[in-house]
């Protein structure tokens, strides 16, 4: 049996809060009169202590205490280390006495011995350190009703001067093209940034192909939210740096810090949730940690390339909280869309480009803001550097030199039903028209199977384009069209030849 000092540290009363005293105490076998008294009293306490503390946090700090000892007014529990004492004085004392004096009456009190292991390794090896961003004491557990009521996890009293943001001051509101395409989206972020945690979009989840402007809303969000609020802590993150951060506090035994500091901010927002698939530790942390700042009323943003449900290899529990709130998309921008976002771009670039070209552009580069971007971006450095005289034709050397889209273009939906209408020889509207007709319905299938495999549309979006059919609808046409391929030779040679024409 190790030799081990015993450091007993002596809670006061509620009124009095947490103080310590240094004694030097017997080993476990002198001090274990009352144990099965305390042992049942404990469990009691803890009955009340995990309603109000999430699981990471109860099965971290609360199931590491062991009852020593009752002897009718106080209830003596052993701690691990002096940190672990610490750490419940500042953040906990206030919950651990209102349970005590619920469960043993209003005059008991707690007592804590704290074993020193004098065979330990250095204090660093053996402890953690307190995390930078913590200040403030838990406060006292209210009762109504002779029922314990929950609490916040965590209250703050005072702001960290330097926390980590990690904003693109650019990224705003204020330069944010807002069309057809993300004007769902956009319009939930301003109303999140401008009351976080306040609204039914919590979580807000936005979704869609790289490139259309995810990064920029969410991070507008953020800006926004420091501009009327710069006392607010708002943190933005992917989840590739989530990842790695929680395996770094693993391998360095700061698990409990990492998990403060995110369980800190007042608005989280993760980037490319969908890079979270298959980890499981990892979202196991988030699940808890999405848990505790939902149920603290904190707005939780995260972006994705698919809906939610889509995503492979995330857990249920997580799919299903991220639908608490608001699921919306960003599609493709429209032609309108694309010349006004080129304008914004060579506005802020302090360059007066004609509108033709500007048009040429916005036809000829369709499938991402950031390529359309690049693109312009391309053509200022040959005029700026190269001294090119800006023309039409010089444009076109750019779009074709720099963008994929020149020859692989993203499709959109409308251009499919163009496409599919003109092919079957119908009117492109009665693809959302509520006939039976067979000719009609075919098209429409073959729309619908088309849009899902050339596009990354989701299936309720897909749905809308077609007269607001549900995902179940496209799903069966995607099914009958893949039947027809195997049984129907001409729908197999109708397939082929849009898929040629759509690609080409």
């Amino acid at each position: 049996m190790k030799k081990s000092d015993t450091l007993n540290l002596f809670a006061a009363d509620a009124q009095r809060g947490v103080s310590t005293t240094s004694t030097k105490a017997m080993g476990r076998a002198g001090s274990t009169i009352g144990s099965t008294d305390a042992e049942t009293l404990w469990s009691q306490c803890l009955m009340i202590i995990r309603d109000n503390v999430s699981d990471q946090v109860f099965k971290t700090w609360f199931e590491k205490m062991r009852p020593v000892k009752w002897d009718g007014s106080t209830l003596t529990l052993e701690l691990p280390s002096h940190f672990f004492f610490e750490w419940i004085e500042q953040h906990y004392a206030s919950l651990l006495n209102k349970t005590v004096q619920k469960v043993l009456g209003p005059k008991s009190k707690l007592q804590f011995e704290v074993v020193v292991d004098e065979n330990a390794a250095t204090p660093s090896q053996r402890t953690v350190k307190l995390p930078a961003l913590r200040g403030a004491s838990q406060p006292a557990l209210p009762f109504a009703d002779g029922k314990p009521q929950s609490v916040p996890q965590a209250q703050r009293t005072t702001q960290v001067t330097h926390y980590p943001t990690f904003f693109n001051p650019r990224y705003t509101f204020d330069n944010f093209i807002r069309g057809e395409n993300n004007q769902l989206a956009s319009s939930a972020g301003i109303a999140v940034a401008d009351n976080p945690g306040k609204t039914k979009f919590n979580p807000l989840v936005i979704y869609g192909p790289t490139g259309l402007g995810k990064t920029h809303l969410v991070q507008a969000i953020g800006n926004r939210v420091l501009q009327r609020n710069p006392n607010a802590r708002v943190l933005y993150t992917n989840s590739e740096k989530f990842t790695m951060e929680y395996i770094n506090a693993i391998q360095t035994n700061k698990v409990p810090e990492f998990t403060n500091f995110y369980r800190g901010v007042d608005v989280l927002i993760v980037d490319d949730i969908q890079f979270l698939g298959g980890k499981e530790k990892t979202q196991d942390m988030f699940f808890h940690t999405f848990n505790a700042l939902h149920q603290e009323g904190k707005q939780l943003i995260l972006t994705s390339d698919k809906q939610p449900k889509d995503l492979a290899d995330l857990d249920e529990r997580l799919i299903s909280r991220f639908q608490w709130g608001l699921i919306t998309d960003v599609q493709p921008p429209d032609l309108e869309t694309r010349i006004a976002i080129l304008q914004q771009k060579s506005m802020e670039e302090g360059m007066d480009i004609p509108g033709d070209i500007l048009e040429y552009i916005g036809r000829h580069v369709t499938s991402s803001v950031r390529e359309l971007e690049g693109c312009l971006i391309s053509l200022l450095a040959k005029v700026s550097l190269d001294n090119r005289e800006l023309t039409l034709e010089l444009a076109k050397d750019v779009v074709r030199g720099v963008s994929s889209s020149a020859m692989a273009r993203t499709l959109t939906i409308d251009e499919i039903k163009k496409e599919v209408s003109a092919y079957y020889s119908i009117e492109p509207t009665l693809l959302s028209a509520k006939t039976r007709k067979h000719e009609i319905v075919l098209a429409r299938q073959m729309c619908m199977y088309l849009a899902k495999q050339l596009t990354q549309t989701s299936l309720k979006s897909i749905g809308m384009h077609f007269g607001g059919r549900d995902h179940t609808t496209v799903l069966h046409s995607c099914q009958q069209i893949l039947n027809y391929i195997d049984t129907d030779r001409k729908v197999r040679q109708d397939v082929e030849f849009l898929k040629k024409a759509l690609r080409g």
